[in-house]
Protein backbone atom coordinates (compact mmCIF):
# COMPACT_ATOMS: atom_id res chain seq x y z
CA UNK A 1 0.00 0.00 0.00
CA UNK A 2 1.23 3.62 -0.87
CA UNK A 3 0.53 6.35 1.47
CA UNK A 4 0.20 10.07 0.10
CA UNK A 5 1.47 12.43 2.42
CA UNK A 6 -0.23 16.10 2.29
CA UNK A 7 2.44 18.87 3.23
CA UNK A 8 -0.44 21.31 3.51
CA UNK A 9 -2.88 19.73 6.09
CA UNK A 10 -1.16 21.94 9.08
CA UNK A 11 -1.56 24.74 7.19
CA UNK A 12 -5.24 26.19 8.47
CA UNK A 13 -3.45 25.18 12.44
CA UNK A 14 -0.71 27.05 12.39
CA UNK A 15 -2.52 30.22 10.60
CA UNK A 16 -5.13 29.86 13.51
CA UNK A 17 -2.29 29.60 16.72
CA UNK A 18 -0.44 32.97 14.30
CA UNK A 19 -3.95 34.77 14.62
CA UNK A 20 -4.48 33.56 18.56
CA UNK A 21 -0.90 34.97 19.22
CA UNK A 22 -1.67 38.30 17.31
CA UNK A 23 -5.27 38.59 18.97
CA UNK A 24 -3.30 37.50 22.05
CA UNK A 25 -0.81 40.13 22.22
CA UNK A 26 -3.43 42.86 21.54
CA UNK A 27 -4.99 42.21 24.00
CA UNK A 28 -2.44 41.82 26.65
CA UNK A 29 -0.61 45.00 24.92
CA UNK A 30 -3.93 46.97 25.54
CA UNK A 31 -3.53 45.82 29.05
CA UNK A 32 0.10 46.81 29.69
CA UNK A 33 0.56 49.68 27.96
CA UNK A 34 -1.91 52.01 30.34
CA UNK A 35 -0.15 50.03 33.31
CA UNK A 36 3.28 51.07 31.92
CA UNK A 37 2.24 54.90 31.77
CA UNK A 38 0.32 54.39 34.86
CA UNK A 39 3.52 53.24 36.56
CA UNK A 40 5.41 56.15 34.78
CA UNK A 41 3.29 58.46 36.15
CA UNK A 42 2.78 57.40 39.24
CA UNK A 43 6.81 57.63 39.43
CA UNK A 44 6.59 60.99 38.02
CA UNK A 45 3.79 61.99 40.37
CA UNK A 46 5.85 60.52 43.34
CA UNK A 47 8.80 62.16 42.29
CA UNK A 48 7.43 65.62 41.67
CA UNK A 49 5.59 65.32 45.61
CA UNK A 50 9.15 64.76 46.83
CA UNK A 51 9.96 67.59 44.75
CA UNK A 52 7.35 69.72 46.21
CA UNK A 53 7.79 68.41 49.99
CA UNK A 54 11.82 69.22 49.50
CA UNK A 55 11.04 73.31 48.33
CA UNK A 56 9.25 73.75 51.24
CA UNK A 57 11.58 72.23 53.66
CA UNK A 58 14.14 74.52 52.27
CA UNK A 59 11.74 77.52 52.06
CA UNK A 60 10.19 76.91 55.72
CA UNK A 61 13.93 76.18 57.09
CA UNK A 62 15.08 79.79 55.84
CA UNK A 63 11.77 81.12 57.24
CA UNK A 64 12.39 79.79 60.43
CA UNK A 65 16.14 80.84 60.94
CA UNK A 66 14.64 84.62 59.96
CA UNK A 67 11.82 84.27 62.40
CA UNK A 68 14.72 83.30 65.08
CA UNK A 69 17.08 85.69 64.12
CA UNK A 70 19.54 82.85 62.82
CA UNK A 71 22.34 83.43 60.39
CA UNK A 72 21.34 82.50 57.13
CA UNK A 73 23.12 83.41 53.41
CA UNK A 74 21.71 84.74 50.76
CA UNK A 75 21.61 81.97 48.71
CA UNK A 76 21.40 78.17 50.14
CA UNK A 77 22.04 74.79 48.91
CA UNK A 78 20.55 71.93 50.98
CA UNK A 79 21.44 68.56 49.83
CA UNK A 80 18.99 65.37 51.04
CA UNK A 81 19.76 61.41 49.64
CA UNK A 82 21.70 62.84 46.69
CA UNK A 83 18.59 65.68 45.65
CA UNK A 84 18.77 69.77 46.26
CA UNK A 85 16.90 72.39 47.29
CA UNK A 86 17.75 76.26 46.61
CA UNK A 87 16.68 78.94 48.42
CA UNK A 88 17.16 82.60 47.28
CA UNK A 89 16.04 85.37 49.89
CA UNK A 90 15.01 89.13 47.99
CA UNK A 91 14.77 91.98 50.12
CA UNK A 92 11.41 93.86 48.72
CA UNK A 93 9.55 97.52 50.14
CA UNK A 94 7.05 94.78 51.80
CA UNK A 95 9.83 92.47 53.35
CA UNK A 96 11.35 89.31 52.27
CA UNK A 97 10.88 87.16 49.53
CA UNK A 98 11.71 83.49 49.93
CA UNK A 99 12.57 81.31 46.58
CA UNK A 100 12.69 77.93 46.63
CA UNK A 101 13.84 75.41 43.97
CA UNK A 102 13.33 71.66 44.74
CA UNK A 103 15.24 69.17 42.35
CA UNK A 104 14.25 65.25 43.12
CA UNK A 105 15.81 63.34 40.23
CA UNK A 106 15.28 66.32 37.79
CA UNK A 107 11.78 66.62 38.68
CA UNK A 108 11.78 70.50 39.87
CA UNK A 109 8.74 72.64 41.88
CA UNK A 110 8.84 75.74 42.80
CA UNK A 111 7.80 78.02 45.74
CA UNK A 112 7.77 81.56 47.10
CA UNK A 113 7.34 82.68 50.78
CA UNK A 114 7.02 86.06 51.60
CA UNK A 115 7.29 87.64 55.07
CA UNK A 116 6.75 91.18 56.72
CA UNK A 117 7.57 93.12 59.43
CA UNK A 118 5.34 91.80 62.46
CA UNK A 119 4.02 94.50 65.15
CA UNK A 120 6.90 93.38 68.60
CA UNK A 121 9.90 92.79 69.89
CA UNK A 122 11.10 88.92 69.35
CA UNK A 123 13.14 87.37 72.32
CA UNK A 124 13.78 84.01 70.58
CA UNK A 125 15.69 82.55 73.49
CA UNK A 126 14.93 81.88 77.27
CA UNK A 127 18.63 83.40 77.93
CA UNK A 128 20.46 85.63 75.60
CA UNK A 129 24.05 87.82 76.99
CA UNK A 130 26.52 89.53 75.31
CA UNK A 131 30.12 88.97 75.52
CA UNK A 132 29.92 88.88 79.56
CA UNK A 133 28.45 85.57 78.76
CA UNK A 134 25.91 83.82 81.03
CA UNK A 135 27.16 81.59 84.75
CA UNK A 136 24.86 79.09 86.22
CA UNK A 137 25.28 76.74 89.37
CA UNK A 138 23.46 76.32 92.62
CA UNK A 139 20.67 74.13 90.32
CA UNK A 140 19.84 77.09 88.26
CA UNK A 141 17.36 75.70 85.53
CA UNK A 142 16.43 77.10 81.75
CA UNK A 143 13.49 75.68 80.12
CA UNK A 144 14.56 76.53 76.75
CA UNK A 145 17.96 77.68 74.89
CA UNK A 146 20.49 79.99 75.70
CA UNK A 147 22.57 82.10 73.46
CA UNK A 148 25.62 83.45 74.91
CA UNK A 149 27.98 85.84 73.13
CA UNK A 150 30.65 84.77 75.13
CA UNK A 151 31.55 81.39 77.47
CA UNK A 152 28.65 79.77 79.61
CA UNK A 153 29.57 79.19 82.66
CA UNK A 154 27.75 76.05 83.91
CA UNK A 155 28.46 73.50 86.47
CA UNK A 156 26.78 71.85 89.91
CA UNK A 157 23.93 70.23 87.85
CA UNK A 158 22.81 73.24 86.00
CA UNK A 159 19.70 71.78 83.45
CA UNK A 160 19.20 73.63 80.04
CA UNK A 161 16.33 71.91 78.70
CA UNK A 162 17.07 73.17 75.17
CA UNK A 163 20.03 73.68 72.76
CA UNK A 164 22.94 75.49 74.29
CA UNK A 165 25.38 77.69 72.24
CA UNK A 166 28.00 80.19 72.83
CA UNK A 167 29.84 82.32 70.47
CA UNK A 168 33.16 83.12 70.03
CA UNK A 169 33.41 86.75 71.88
CA UNK A 170 33.40 90.15 69.66
CA UNK A 171 36.22 92.04 70.62
CA UNK A 172 35.88 94.69 73.50
CA UNK A 173 37.07 97.83 71.03
CA UNK A 174 37.19 98.34 66.62
CA UNK A 175 39.79 97.91 64.95
CA UNK A 176 38.86 100.77 62.74
CA UNK A 177 36.43 103.21 63.56
CA UNK A 178 35.30 107.10 62.05
CA UNK A 179 32.97 108.59 64.39
CA UNK A 180 34.47 112.14 65.05
CA UNK A 181 32.52 115.07 65.91
CA UNK A 182 29.70 113.12 67.38
CA UNK A 183 27.05 114.99 65.26
CA UNK A 184 27.89 114.57 62.10
CA UNK A 185 28.63 117.35 59.97
CA UNK A 186 27.41 115.54 56.53
CA UNK A 187 25.73 112.60 55.41
CA UNK A 188 25.24 110.43 52.19
CA UNK A 189 21.66 109.71 51.81
CA UNK A 190 20.86 106.16 49.92
CA UNK A 191 18.08 103.74 48.60
CA UNK A 192 15.91 106.67 47.49
CA UNK A 193 17.01 105.91 43.73
CA UNK A 194 18.79 103.16 41.40
CA UNK A 195 21.86 105.49 40.84
CA UNK A 196 22.02 106.10 44.75
CA UNK A 197 20.24 102.72 45.95
CA UNK A 198 23.88 101.25 47.54
CA UNK A 199 26.21 102.50 49.95
CA UNK A 200 29.80 101.59 50.24
CA UNK A 201 32.90 102.44 52.09
CA UNK A 202 36.87 101.04 52.07
CA UNK A 203 38.93 100.78 55.25
CA UNK A 204 42.01 99.05 55.67
CA UNK A 205 42.63 97.24 59.16
CA UNK A 206 45.58 98.07 61.43
CA UNK A 207 45.30 94.18 62.74
CA UNK A 208 45.12 90.77 60.51
CA UNK A 209 42.19 89.13 62.43
CA UNK A 210 38.87 87.15 61.54
CA UNK A 211 35.72 89.56 61.17
CA UNK A 212 33.37 89.43 63.65
CA UNK A 213 30.51 92.39 63.48
CA UNK A 214 30.13 96.23 62.36
CA UNK A 215 27.85 99.10 63.21
CA UNK A 216 26.68 101.81 60.92
CA UNK A 217 25.52 105.64 62.12
CA UNK A 218 22.38 105.44 60.52
CA UNK A 219 18.93 106.90 60.40
CA UNK A 220 15.84 106.28 58.18
CA UNK A 221 12.66 108.43 56.82
CA UNK A 222 9.83 108.18 58.88
CA UNK A 223 8.19 105.34 57.07
CA UNK A 224 10.41 102.63 57.41
CA UNK A 225 12.46 101.36 54.12
CA UNK A 226 13.17 97.48 53.53
CA UNK A 227 15.47 95.40 55.38
CA UNK A 228 19.33 95.73 53.24
CA UNK A 229 22.16 92.97 53.04
CA UNK A 230 25.41 93.96 54.40
CA UNK A 231 28.31 92.75 52.26
CA UNK A 232 32.04 92.57 52.72
CA UNK A 233 33.95 92.45 49.58
CA UNK A 234 37.58 92.88 48.36
CA UNK A 235 38.53 95.72 46.07
CA UNK A 236 38.46 95.94 42.42
CA UNK A 237 40.49 98.76 40.81
CA UNK A 238 38.98 101.16 43.60
CA UNK A 239 35.62 100.07 43.73
CA UNK A 240 33.72 97.11 45.70
CA UNK A 241 33.87 93.85 43.65
CA UNK A 242 31.75 91.33 43.25
CA UNK A 243 33.29 88.67 45.48
CA UNK A 244 31.44 88.74 48.82
CA UNK A 245 33.68 87.70 52.13
CA UNK A 246 31.17 87.59 54.33
CA UNK A 247 27.33 88.80 54.92
CA UNK A 248 24.35 89.97 57.27
CA UNK A 249 21.32 91.61 57.42
CA UNK A 250 20.63 94.84 58.37
CA UNK A 251 16.71 95.53 59.84
CA UNK A 252 15.18 98.29 58.99
CA UNK A 253 13.23 97.61 62.66
CA UNK A 254 16.64 98.63 64.37
CA UNK A 255 17.06 101.99 62.76
CA UNK A 256 15.32 104.87 64.33
CA UNK A 257 14.25 107.97 62.57
CA UNK A 258 17.17 109.67 64.35
CA UNK A 259 20.97 108.78 64.31
CA UNK A 260 21.84 105.43 66.16
CA UNK A 261 24.57 102.73 66.01
CA UNK A 262 23.03 100.32 64.43
CA UNK A 263 25.11 96.75 64.98
CA UNK A 264 25.17 94.01 62.03
CA UNK A 265 26.90 90.86 62.59
CA UNK A 266 28.09 87.79 59.77
CA UNK A 267 26.77 84.83 58.94
CA UNK A 268 30.76 83.81 58.58
CA UNK A 269 34.04 85.03 60.06
CA UNK A 270 36.79 84.98 57.37
CA UNK A 271 40.30 85.91 58.58
CA UNK A 272 41.43 89.54 56.73
CA UNK A 273 44.62 90.68 56.19
CA UNK A 274 46.24 94.32 57.89
CA UNK A 275 47.15 96.95 54.94
CA UNK A 276 44.61 94.79 52.56
CA UNK A 277 41.70 97.23 51.08
CA UNK A 278 38.35 95.74 51.84
CA UNK A 279 34.71 97.43 51.31
CA UNK A 280 31.47 97.78 53.28
CA UNK A 281 28.58 97.64 51.32
CA UNK A 282 25.06 98.23 52.17
CA UNK A 283 22.91 96.84 49.48
CA UNK A 284 19.54 98.31 49.46
CA UNK A 285 16.37 98.62 47.66
CA UNK A 286 15.08 101.94 45.63
CA UNK A 287 11.81 103.93 46.83
CA UNK A 288 11.72 107.74 46.95
CA UNK A 289 9.54 108.28 49.91
CA UNK A 290 12.06 105.13 51.85
CA UNK A 291 15.44 105.28 52.10
CA UNK A 292 18.99 105.87 54.74
CA UNK A 293 20.84 108.54 55.88
CA UNK A 294 24.47 107.50 57.40
CA UNK A 295 26.41 110.15 59.14
CA UNK A 296 29.65 111.00 57.16
CA UNK A 297 32.75 113.23 57.51
CA UNK A 298 35.22 114.27 55.54
CA UNK A 299 38.98 114.40 55.42
CA UNK A 300 38.91 112.85 59.03
CA UNK A 301 39.39 108.74 58.26
CA UNK A 302 42.57 108.40 56.58
CA UNK A 303 42.20 104.03 55.69
CA UNK A 304 39.58 104.46 53.23
CA UNK A 305 37.03 106.59 50.92
CA UNK A 306 32.83 106.41 50.16
CA UNK A 307 31.40 105.61 47.17
CA UNK A 308 26.79 105.32 46.53
CA UNK A 309 25.83 103.16 43.50
CA UNK A 310 24.04 100.24 42.77
CA UNK A 311 26.11 97.11 43.62
CA UNK A 312 23.79 94.42 41.22
CA UNK A 313 25.50 96.11 38.28
CA UNK A 314 28.92 97.39 39.65
CA UNK A 315 28.65 101.44 38.74
CA UNK A 316 29.63 103.35 41.72
CA UNK A 317 30.26 107.56 41.67
CA UNK A 318 32.00 109.05 44.48
CA UNK A 319 29.98 110.92 47.54
CA UNK A 320 28.37 114.19 46.97
CA UNK A 321 30.58 116.26 48.14
CA UNK A 322 33.19 114.12 47.09
CA UNK A 323 35.80 112.47 49.66
CA UNK A 324 32.83 111.70 52.38
CA UNK A 325 33.92 108.96 54.63
CA UNK A 326 30.69 107.28 56.49
CA UNK A 327 30.44 106.86 60.16
CA UNK A 328 31.06 103.28 61.29
CA UNK A 329 33.03 101.04 63.74
CA UNK A 330 34.85 97.74 62.64
CA UNK A 331 35.27 94.96 65.01
CA UNK A 332 37.69 92.01 65.02
CA UNK A 333 37.77 88.54 67.09
CA UNK A 334 37.20 88.40 70.15
CA UNK A 335 38.03 85.55 73.04
CA UNK A 336 37.29 81.34 72.03
CA UNK A 337 34.11 80.27 73.28
CA UNK A 338 33.15 77.64 76.25
CA UNK A 339 30.13 75.37 77.66
CA UNK A 340 30.56 74.01 81.08
CA UNK A 341 33.07 73.97 83.30
CA UNK A 342 32.74 71.05 85.50
CA UNK A 343 35.50 67.99 85.82
CA UNK A 344 32.67 65.29 85.27
CA UNK A 345 30.14 64.53 83.05
CA UNK A 346 27.20 65.85 84.00
CA UNK A 347 27.89 68.88 85.31
CA UNK A 348 25.89 70.70 82.71
CA UNK A 349 22.52 68.87 81.39
CA UNK A 350 21.48 70.05 78.10
CA UNK A 351 18.79 68.94 76.10
CA UNK A 352 16.17 66.50 76.76
CA UNK A 353 14.58 63.30 75.26
CA UNK A 354 17.63 63.10 72.30
CA UNK A 355 16.94 66.95 71.13
CA UNK A 356 19.13 70.13 72.71
CA UNK A 357 22.17 70.54 70.94
CA UNK A 358 25.73 72.28 72.67
CA UNK A 359 27.48 74.17 69.70
CA UNK A 360 31.07 76.20 71.30
CA UNK A 361 34.62 76.14 70.38
CA UNK A 362 34.95 73.97 73.36
CA UNK A 363 32.58 72.11 76.00
CA UNK A 364 33.45 70.71 78.94
CA UNK A 365 31.59 68.55 81.65
CA UNK A 366 28.44 68.01 79.47
CA UNK A 367 25.74 65.79 79.56
CA UNK A 368 24.13 66.48 75.77
CA UNK A 369 21.07 64.95 75.05
CA UNK A 370 21.49 65.82 70.98
CA UNK A 371 24.63 67.02 69.28
CA UNK A 372 27.68 68.69 70.68
CA UNK A 373 29.51 70.46 68.34
CA UNK A 374 32.73 71.47 69.56
CA UNK A 375 36.58 71.56 68.37
CA UNK A 376 37.86 70.23 72.19
CA UNK A 377 36.00 69.08 74.44
CA UNK A 378 36.77 66.86 77.85
CA UNK A 379 34.72 64.97 80.51
CA UNK A 380 31.70 65.16 78.11
CA UNK A 381 29.08 62.33 77.44
CA UNK A 382 29.85 62.19 73.85
CA UNK A 383 32.75 63.15 71.64
CA UNK A 384 33.26 66.51 69.65
CA UNK A 385 31.45 66.98 66.32
CA UNK A 386 33.94 69.13 64.66
CA UNK A 387 32.07 69.84 61.77
CA UNK A 388 31.32 73.18 62.79
CA UNK A 389 33.32 75.71 63.22
CA UNK A 390 32.82 78.38 66.13
CA UNK A 391 28.72 80.11 65.91
CA UNK A 392 28.44 83.66 64.90
CA UNK A 393 27.22 86.80 67.23
CA UNK A 394 23.84 87.43 67.57
CA UNK A 395 22.61 90.92 67.91
CA UNK A 396 20.46 91.89 70.88
CA UNK A 397 17.18 91.98 70.68
CA UNK A 398 15.98 95.48 71.13
CA UNK A 399 17.65 98.67 69.12
CA UNK A 400 18.56 101.82 70.70
CA UNK A 401 15.53 103.31 68.13
CA UNK A 402 13.03 100.88 69.86
CA UNK A 403 14.07 101.87 73.33
CA UNK A 404 14.20 105.45 72.62
CA UNK A 405 10.50 105.33 71.04
CA UNK A 406 9.90 103.90 74.34
CA UNK A 407 11.12 106.99 76.06
CA UNK A 408 9.52 109.41 73.55
CA UNK A 409 6.00 107.56 74.64
CA UNK A 410 6.57 107.76 78.14
CA UNK A 411 7.92 111.56 77.81
CA UNK A 412 4.52 112.42 75.97
CA UNK A 413 2.45 111.46 78.69
CA UNK A 414 2.07 112.51 82.18
CA UNK A 415 5.95 113.72 83.99
CA UNK A 416 6.54 113.45 87.73
CA UNK A 417 9.53 115.40 89.20
CA UNK A 418 11.20 113.84 91.81
CA UNK A 419 10.75 110.69 93.60
CA UNK A 420 7.79 108.67 93.29
CA UNK A 421 6.79 106.09 96.15
CA UNK A 422 4.03 103.44 95.45
CA UNK A 423 2.64 102.53 99.37
CA UNK A 424 -0.01 100.22 100.53
CA UNK A 425 -3.05 102.09 98.71
CA UNK A 426 -1.34 101.27 95.64
CA UNK A 427 -1.45 103.88 92.15
CA UNK A 428 -2.02 103.56 88.56
CA UNK A 429 -0.13 105.98 86.16
CA UNK A 430 1.13 105.32 82.54
CA UNK A 431 2.44 106.88 79.92
CA UNK A 432 4.80 108.81 82.60
CA UNK A 433 8.11 110.03 82.53
CA UNK A 434 9.70 109.80 86.69
CA UNK A 435 12.85 112.44 86.94
CA UNK A 436 13.93 110.77 89.97
CA UNK A 437 13.48 107.03 91.59
CA UNK A 438 10.86 104.92 91.66
CA UNK A 439 10.19 102.47 94.96
CA UNK A 440 7.00 100.27 95.08
CA UNK A 441 7.46 99.54 98.85
CA UNK A 442 6.08 95.56 100.78
CA UNK A 443 2.21 95.26 99.95
CA UNK A 444 1.64 98.02 97.18
CA UNK A 445 0.78 97.94 93.41
CA UNK A 446 1.36 99.80 90.63
CA UNK A 447 -0.26 99.15 87.37
CA UNK A 448 0.87 100.66 84.79
CA UNK A 449 -1.59 101.88 82.29
CA UNK A 450 1.06 102.92 79.54
CA UNK A 451 5.25 102.97 79.01
CA UNK A 452 6.70 104.84 82.40
CA UNK A 453 10.44 105.27 82.00
CA UNK A 454 12.29 106.03 85.21
CA UNK A 455 15.61 108.60 84.95
CA UNK A 456 16.56 107.09 88.05
CA UNK A 457 16.80 103.74 90.28
CA UNK A 458 13.60 101.10 90.33
CA UNK A 459 12.96 99.57 93.53
CA UNK A 460 10.50 97.04 94.88
CA UNK A 461 10.77 95.82 98.12
CA UNK A 462 8.66 93.19 100.57
CA UNK A 463 6.61 91.82 98.47
CA UNK A 464 5.87 94.89 96.63
CA UNK A 465 3.60 94.13 92.63
CA UNK A 466 4.30 95.54 88.98
CA UNK A 467 1.19 94.83 86.71
CA UNK A 468 -0.15 95.84 83.54
CA UNK A 469 -3.77 97.51 83.21
CA UNK A 470 -6.45 94.97 81.97
CA UNK A 471 -6.88 97.87 79.32
CA UNK A 472 -3.40 96.28 77.62
CA UNK A 473 -5.59 92.93 76.90
CA UNK A 474 -2.90 90.30 74.99
CA UNK A 475 -0.46 93.05 74.58
CA UNK A 476 3.04 93.67 76.56
CA UNK A 477 4.32 96.65 78.65
CA UNK A 478 7.34 98.42 79.38
CA UNK A 479 9.25 99.60 82.68
CA UNK A 480 12.33 101.09 81.76
CA UNK A 481 14.76 103.11 83.87
CA UNK A 482 18.31 105.13 83.11
CA UNK A 483 19.45 103.85 86.74
CA UNK A 484 19.75 100.44 88.57
CA UNK A 485 16.66 98.32 88.97
CA UNK A 486 16.71 96.07 92.25
CA UNK A 487 13.80 94.11 92.38
CA UNK A 488 13.75 92.14 96.20
CA UNK A 489 11.87 90.55 98.73
CA UNK A 490 9.35 88.15 96.47
CA UNK A 491 8.17 91.18 94.65
CA UNK A 492 5.47 89.59 91.93
CA UNK A 493 5.35 90.74 88.32
CA UNK A 494 2.16 90.26 85.93
CA UNK A 495 0.71 91.14 82.58
CA UNK A 496 -3.26 92.26 81.79
CA UNK A 497 -4.07 88.43 82.57
CA UNK A 498 -4.54 87.18 79.13
CA UNK A 499 -2.60 85.02 77.36
CA UNK A 500 0.66 86.74 75.71
CA UNK A 501 0.61 89.93 78.04
CA UNK A 502 4.19 90.39 79.89
CA UNK A 503 6.22 93.16 81.55
CA UNK A 504 9.52 94.12 79.86
CA UNK A 505 11.22 95.21 82.43
CA UNK A 506 14.19 97.09 80.65
CA UNK A 507 17.49 99.29 82.38
CA UNK A 508 19.95 101.21 79.99
CA UNK A 509 22.34 101.20 82.75
CA UNK A 510 25.73 99.73 82.26
CA UNK A 511 27.05 98.82 85.35
CA UNK A 512 28.92 97.41 87.31
CA UNK A 513 31.49 98.79 84.38
CA UNK A 514 30.10 102.79 84.85
CA UNK A 515 32.02 105.08 87.40
CA UNK A 516 29.09 105.95 89.10
CA UNK A 517 27.89 102.48 89.46
CA UNK A 518 30.31 101.64 92.90
CA UNK A 519 30.41 97.74 92.34
CA UNK A 520 26.24 97.31 91.80
CA UNK A 521 24.56 95.24 88.96
CA UNK A 522 22.24 96.55 86.46
CA UNK A 523 19.75 94.44 87.02
CA UNK A 524 19.04 92.42 90.55
CA UNK A 525 16.49 90.42 91.45
CA UNK A 526 16.25 87.97 94.35
CA UNK A 527 12.87 86.07 94.91
CA UNK A 528 9.70 86.93 92.40
CA UNK A 529 7.93 85.65 90.04
CA UNK A 530 5.64 86.25 87.05
CA UNK A 531 5.22 86.95 83.35
CA UNK A 532 8.30 89.03 83.37
CA UNK A 533 10.45 89.51 81.07
CA UNK A 534 14.16 91.27 81.92
CA UNK A 535 16.37 93.55 79.94
CA UNK A 536 20.00 94.97 80.72
CA UNK A 537 21.71 94.69 77.78
CA UNK A 538 24.37 96.73 78.33
CA UNK A 539 25.19 95.86 81.99
CA UNK A 540 24.88 92.92 84.29
CA UNK A 541 22.09 90.78 86.04
CA UNK A 542 22.09 88.92 88.61
CA UNK A 543 19.24 86.39 89.39
CA UNK A 544 19.39 84.42 92.94
CA UNK A 545 16.85 82.80 95.48
CA UNK A 546 14.06 81.22 93.49
CA UNK A 547 13.32 84.00 91.03
CA UNK A 548 11.06 83.00 88.20
CA UNK A 549 11.13 84.55 84.78
CA UNK A 550 9.99 84.27 81.41
CA UNK A 551 13.52 85.43 79.36
CA UNK A 552 16.30 87.41 80.55
CA UNK A 553 18.91 89.40 78.35
CA UNK A 554 22.00 91.20 79.53
CA UNK A 555 25.55 91.85 78.54
CA UNK A 556 26.56 89.51 81.54
CA UNK A 557 24.05 87.15 84.00
CA UNK A 558 24.82 85.43 86.52
CA UNK A 559 22.04 82.82 88.17
CA UNK A 560 22.19 80.90 91.44
CA UNK A 561 19.78 79.72 94.36
CA UNK A 562 17.34 78.03 91.83
CA UNK A 563 16.47 80.77 89.58
CA UNK A 564 14.53 78.83 86.73
CA UNK A 565 13.85 80.76 83.37
CA UNK A 566 10.78 79.54 81.91
CA UNK A 567 10.76 80.38 78.04
CA UNK A 568 7.27 80.47 76.22
CA UNK A 569 6.58 80.45 72.58
CA UNK A 570 4.91 83.53 72.42
CA UNK A 571 8.18 86.01 73.50
CA UNK A 572 9.38 84.95 69.68
CA UNK A 573 6.71 88.04 68.33
CA UNK A 574 6.06 89.62 71.76
CA UNK A 575 3.49 92.34 70.77
CA UNK A 576 3.64 95.44 72.32
CA UNK A 577 0.44 98.25 72.57
CA UNK A 578 2.69 100.93 70.78
CA UNK A 579 5.89 101.54 69.58
CA UNK A 580 8.23 100.48 66.66
CA UNK A 581 7.76 96.84 64.88
CA UNK A 582 10.07 93.93 64.72
CA UNK A 583 10.37 90.03 64.28
CA UNK A 584 8.79 88.44 61.03
CA UNK A 585 5.47 87.35 59.74
CA UNK A 586 3.57 85.30 57.27
CA UNK A 587 1.90 87.26 54.61
CA UNK A 588 2.01 84.99 51.53
CA UNK A 589 2.28 81.23 49.75
CA UNK A 590 2.24 80.09 46.31
CA UNK A 591 3.85 77.53 43.81
CA UNK A 592 5.20 79.15 40.70
CA UNK A 593 6.18 77.90 37.71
Amino acid sequence: MKTKINYQSGQALIIATLLFTIVAAVVIGSFVAPIVRTTKTTQDLVAGDRGYFLSESGAEDVAYRLKNAISVSPSEILTLDGNTVTTDITTTSEGKTISSVGNWQNRFRNLELKLTAGEGVAFNYGIQTGNGGFVLNGGSRVNGNVYANGPIVATNGVIITGSAVAADSVALSADQINDSPSTPPNNVVFGDANVTQDWAQSFQLSTSGQINKVEFYLKRTSNAPADATVRLVSDSAGSPSTSVLASGSLLAGNVGVGYTWVPVVFSSNPQLTAGTTYWLVIDATSNSSKYYTIGANSGVYANGTGKIGRYSSSSWSDTSPVGLDSYFKFYLGGTASTIGGSTYVGGVVIGSGGVGDAWANNVIGASVAGNLYCQTGSYNNKACDTSRNSPPTQPMPISEATIQAWKDEAQAGTTIPGNYTVGWAGTTTGPAYITGNLLVNGGGTLTLSGTVYVQGTITTTGGGKIKLASSYGANSGVLLSDGVINLAGGSTFSGSGQTGSYLLVLTTSDCPAGPTCGGLNALSVSGGAGAIVLNAQNGNMYLNGGVSAKEATAYKITASGGTTITYESGLADMIFSSGPSGGWNFSGWEETP
